[in-house]
């Protein structure tokens, strides 16, 4: 098994609900004209209390200043686990419980704070970037650990280890590279592009909308809305609840084979501190070990388990401990 340090260098930062229609052109070109950016990581997810924005630096700069956005004083560096050797898979991730007990165990035992982002492609794990040499320490026995530097991936000892994370310098070739990189992608996967491209569309539809209503109070105060969009490196992951999703046209988005809906629990009583350690560990080892797949999403205040609805009555004894 391989783990891969992302270059990415992430922020994670809240937006007040009532005050989302100050970033929506920086959102709307962050999602839908990510051409115009350099920005390669970007997520955004609703729930009932906040906008919680994972960006890179890059995509950060597109966001203004304003007293109603909330950063987290971390910078986050982004890790997944690569299975074969292969890069982001065309399936749904192999899920928080399949890294329970290598990757988010050993880290919690050494008290190392992490931030999960579970995706349709993949599952990341954000670690803070001071928190870089301990997680290389910990996970070296268990994993091959490689590092991706102007998109190629190295072993990491060949930058040696130390408290900053290079960031690579991008020469007047960034652009044809990137350029080349995305009409390789459309050859290769025309169709899965062309329904991304939709969906996004979709996505800044929604946005207006959400926005809109937001603004005059047309919210439909009994929805408890959930969603969540991320556009990583080419590829666009969607979560949302039911009502969200009837805004799409039929057959736009794909799901997966099943077609079961997922359940979710929101882990906490109170809002989360960002130096909280062991709660993924609390709610994915149980998980892990009745075999139960699990997704698992971060956001500033609150962690969101999504687990099938057979996997209900295993998750709710340990996580009503843990409120």
């Amino acid at each position: 098994m391989e783990l891969h340090i992302l270059e990415h260098r992430l922020r994670v930062a809240s937006i007040a609900k009532e005050s989302i229609q100050l970033f929506t052109y920086g959102l709307i070109k962050l999602a839908f004209l990510s051409s115009k950016t350099r920005c390669k990581f970007f997520s955004l997810t609703e729930t009932p209390e906040d906008y919680t924005i994972i960006v890179d630096e890059e995509g950060f700069l597109e966001l203004p200043s304003s007293e109603h956005l909330s950063v987290a004083d971390a910078t986050w560096l982004a890790l997944n686990v690569v299975s074969g050797g292969g890069g982001f898979s065309s399936s749904q991730p192999i899920g928080v419980t399949k890294i329970a007990k290598s990757v988010i165990a050993p880290l919690a035992d050494q008290n190392i704070s992490v931030f999960m982002l579970s995706t349709y492609q993949t599952d990341f794990i954000l670690v803070r970037e001071r928190d870089l040499p301990f997680v290389m320490h910990t996970l070296a026995a268990e994993f091959t650990i490689l590092r991706v530097v102007n998109g190629e991936t190295v072993a990491a000892d060949d930058l040696g280890v130390t408290n900053g994370f290079v960031k690579p310098k991008l020469g007047k070739d960034h652009h044809r590279l990137s350029l080349t990189f995305l009409v390789s992608l459309a050859v290769s996967a025309l169709k899965t592009l062309f329904c991304a491209l939709l969906a996004a569309v979709n996505v800044v539809l929604f946005c207006f909308f959400r926005v809109k209503d937001s603004v005059v109070g047309n919210e439909d105060s009994g929805h408890i809305r959930f969603f969540s969009f991320s556009l990583i490196e080419g590829y666009i992951s969607l979560v949302m609840d039911v009502q969200t999703q009837q805004r799409f046209p039929n057959n736009l988005l794909f799901t997966s084979a099943s077609g079961e809906l997922w359940k979710m629990v929101r882990i906490g009583g109170q809002p989360l501190g960002f130096d909280e350690c062991g709660i993924v560990a609390q709610i994915s080892e149980p998980l892990a070990a009745a075999d139960i797949p699990a997704y698992y999403i971060s956001t500033f205040k609150f962690d969101h388990a999504l687990v099938t609805t057979n996997g209900m009555i295993f998750v709710l004894e340990p996580i009503s401990k843990e409120s």
